[in-house]
């Protein structure tokens, strides 16, 4: 399983999420780059140099909140010398062909169209055809459990659509990477939802499922790893120190479905 980093921007600086309260935001202060508080070339140096990360995922949240796309930190953290070997995943609320060729121009390699944003699924499978499969992931945004939809979604299936079906939508549209986003539990240690996890593994047993929100320390991991999660997402562990480079090197070594003795569920 990958351990990704998440880097969340506001006004140019890396804040530190917490429950989805955007506006308690605060510059992040990091165990890994303490000396630089908020200042997000120092902090995504540091997942590469320091934590020896091979992805990342930017959450521009101006832009997610309707403001403008922050374009010039955007391509000044995607022209780092960095050694990124995978993908840096960029969510700045695109929901249009345009608007995720306007993300992908500021050397994202892959953008990220959240549920939050999203107008209707008949853009993701447009956004999906027009961009390709290959750079399309989309964000399931949730709040302990339940959708966040735009009010201008236009055709979800069902009256009050659950994360399955919703997540069923999404994929008919070609797309193959998903991403699980609890906002709710962002920050605060309480764990991932394993149930919808392993709902989302049965269903689907071949999209890229990565998740993020709720990861305290390493035992998280080890469970989102054995019920089939492909990838983690996170920010607060990372900074507290919680999460170190061992265990990305650990889980990275791992196949995922590998069972640990010391996990108990």
């Amino acid at each position: 399983m990958d351990v990704i980093p998440v880097l969340d921007l506001a006004r140019g600086v890396a804040v530190r999420a917490q429950a989805g309260d955007r506006s308690r935001y605060e510059a992040a202060a990091s165990a890994l780059a303490p000396d630089a508080v908020g200042e997000p070339v120092a902090i995504m140096r540091a997942f590469r140099a320091r934590l020896g990360a091979t992805s990342c995922y930017i959450a521009d949240l101006d832009a997610i909140e309707g403001g403008a796309v922050q374009r010039a930190t955007l391509r000044e953290l995607a022209q780092l010398e960095t050694g990124f070997a995978g993908a840096i995943m960029v969510d700045a609320g695109a929901h249009t062909p345009e608007s995720a060729f306007e993300v992908l121009s500021t050397g994202a390699s892959q953008v990220v169209i959240g549920l939050e944003t999203l107008r209707a699924f008949s853009d993701l499978r447009s956004i999906v055809r027009i961009v390709g499969e290959g750079r399309v992931v989309f964000s399931l945004d949730l709040r302990m459990g339940s959708p966040i939809m735009h009010p201008a979604m236009q055709d979800a299936e069902g009256a009050l659509p659950d994360a399955l079906s919703l997540a069923a939508q999404a994929t008919d549209t070609g797309v193959s990477s998903l991403v699980v986003l609890d906002l709710a539990r962002i920050g605060t240690g309480c764990g991932t939802d394993l149930g919808l996890i392993e709902a989302l593994r049965k269903r689907f047993p071949e999209i890229r499922l990565m998740v993020g929100g709720g990861v305290l320390a390493r035992r998280d991991l080890d469970r989102m790893r054995d019920a089939g999660c492909d990838g983690a997402l996170l920010a607060s562990a990372i900074h507290a120190g919680t999460i170190t480079a061992a265990d990305l090197a650990d889980l990275s070594a791992e196949p995922v479905g590998a069972q640990s003795p010391s996990v108990s569920r």
